[in-house]
């Protein structure tokens, strides 16, 4: 047995004990989407497909009804229509958000596709500040975590909306458990009781028993090609919570009058169902693959987050290297051990609503899937890389084994 083979070996002897608690959360999660199943008396005829506009589909009207169950929501959206959790997001901002209202980001700065959406960057015109809203943020204490008092401090009346972005981004701030979400709305309901609570929900559905809604959350929204969709549902997202809310996103997707009552799925109803009944196991695989990671990185001497005995919120694992170099080898040695397009190299570019060239990794059965092993990170200090994903347990340690190899090899390995 060899080096790579030992680090690996012995790191996963530290974190088997918290292998438990991800099973017990799994096979929780997997109960409540089973029971939403029998609740909706979901059969094959949920899988047939209308076509043209979409009324009446009768497998659409039910796989919103199991979402709404799962989530604890009184309405939920469900469509391949949305095409990124980017988009989601901006449906709910637009949906819900008028002119001369005012939206408070309350954990910082957000993720740097909704700088171009909130219109801190980019086309001005086109972004919720463009339209006449009011935006403002709350900055992390160390740029890590919550300011509870700041937020005690400054909502008000005059707030119609705050943001609460669960993940963590391409920041090195605290992803936010359920716990402190739960605060947090505590804190905002006590100020002013009619602001909207929105939870951006990416990477964070079933790595917990409890979802947002479940701590008082009005709204949430997620990506189909994440945690929901269980690794083969090919594109889309949901928008979950308080029906009037959700109406209103639902305006936004298709338009006034149409709402959540059109849309053709194209044959997409079988794999949306199916992926999030499988979506509490691969969820869980996932986990277990950034909690071993958290542990190598850690044992080989570069600070990893979160660390290996903390509670997971969400998916992502962070490992910061402080130089550009071994993000560069992480990433592209990743891809060598992607079951797809492993023969590519991934070289730092440009990438749509992303102000930093950034380098990305993973051979995907699913473009852009974040549940499938995936690595990425902006170019930039602290040159941090964010992993996430792994349909597979064994795949991401097959692949932590050949990273390692790699950071040997150009003498990267602190210890």
């Amino acid at each position: 047995m060899d080096d790579k083979d030992n680090i690996v070996k012995n790191a996963e002897s530290k974190v088997w004990e918290y292998f438990k608690l991800v099973d017990e959360i799994k096979e929780y999660n997997q109960e409540k989407v089973l029971k939403a199943f029998f609740d909706n008396k979901i059969g094959l005829e949920h899988f047939a497909s209308v076509s043209g506009y979409g009324h009446d589909d009768m497998g659409r009207e039910a796989l919103d009804k199991v979402f709404a169950n799962v989530f604890k929501a009184e309405k939920a959206v469900v469509r391949n229509h949305f095409v990124s959790g980017t988009h989601t997001l901006a449906c709910c901002l637009f949906g819900n958000l008028r002119y001369g209202e005012k939206l408070i980001s309350v954990a910082g700065s957000p993720y740097d596709t909704m700088e171009e959406v909130i219109g801190t960057r980019g086309d001005k015109r086109a972004s919720l500040i463009g339209h006449g809203v009011l935006y403002e943020e709350i900055p992390l204490i160390n740029d890590t975590d919550v300011d509870f008092e700041k937020i005690k401090n400054t909502v008000d009346k005059s707030v119609n909306m705050v943001l609460i972005q669960r993940s963590r981004g391409y920041s090195l701030r605290k992803s936010l458990n359920i716990e402190t979400i739960g605060k947090i709305v505590k804190i905002v309901k006590s100020k002013n009781p009619e602001c909207i609570c929105f939870v951006d929900n990416c990477y964070g559905e079933f790595v917990e028993k409890l979802e947002p809604l479940e701590v008082g959350a009005d709204l949430i929204a997620g990506s189909l090609i994440k945690n929901p969709g269980g690794g083969i549902v090919e594109a889309g997202g949901y928008i979950a919570g308080r029906e009037e809310y959700v109406n209103q996103a639902a305006y936004r997707l298709t338009a006034p009058g149409i709402g959540s009552e059109g849309g053709a799925m194209l044959n997409q109803l079988r794999l949306i169902f199916q992926g999030l009944f499988m979506a509490p196991s691969i969820v869980s695989e996932a986990v277990k693959g950034a909690i071993l990671a958290s542990q190598v990185f850690e044992d080989i001497g570069f600070v990893s987050t979160p660390k290996p005995n903390e509670i997971r919120t969400d998916l992502i694992q962070t490992v910061k290297f402080g130089a550009p170099e071994p993000l560069l080898a992480f990433c592209k040695t990743l891809q060598s051990f992607s079951p797809v397009e492993s023969y590519l190299t991934p070289v730092p570019d440009g990438v749509p609503g992303y102000d930093s060239k950034l380098i990305m990794a993973g051979g995907t059965f699913i473009e852009g899937s974040t549940i499938e092993l995936s690595a990425d990170g902006p170019v930039r200090p602290p040159y941090a890389v964010y992993m996430q994903g792994g349909l597979n347990y064994a795949h991401v340690k097959i692949a932590l084994k050949g990273i390692i190899e790699k950071l040997k090899e150009q003498g990267n390995v602190l210890r």
